[in-house]
């Protein structure tokens, strides 16, 4: 059985086969997906997991260089952008419009749905090399 830190097989398989440059998003339960791009259904109920559990788990396992964020995140959810950056206080920030930020998932290998129902509680991770 798999002993490091992201159990779930599709997750797992996603980010293991992601190259540099490469995008994962992570999402609250109400965001639209794309066609064509994968979405991984972690949510279960209202909360839960919460965003922070699964952005937390997947950057132990995903190297990343950028994030990209939704502008409104500044005044819609700041406790949220609160957390995101002191997570990831050295990772260089993007801002986006929300409309963007949707319309780019089509160009993420996948997009992990959480249970957080706070607003605007989503990120795309660039990866990056571990060389």
């Amino acid at each position: 059985m798999k002993k490091t830190a992201v159990i779930n097989s599709n997750l797992s398989r996603v980010i293991s086969q992601m190259g540099h440059f490469d995008k994962l998003a992570i999402g609250d339960a109400g965001t639209p997906v794309p066609a064509g791009t994968e979405k991984i259904d972690l949510a279960v109920t209202r909360g839960i997991p919460a965003f922070m559990d699964v952005l937390n788990n997947v950057l132990e396992e995903l190297e990343i260089q950028k994030i990209y964020l939704a502008e409104e995140i500044k005044t819609e959810n700041p406790a949220m952008l609160k957390q995101i950056q002191e997570r990831l206080p050295e990772t260089p920030i993007e801002f986006i419009t929300h409309e963007e930020l949707k319309a780019d998932l089509k160009d993420c290998k996948a997009f992990v749905r959480t249970g957080e129902m706070t607003p605007f509680a989503n990120i795309m991770l660039e990866s990056n090399v571990v060389f």
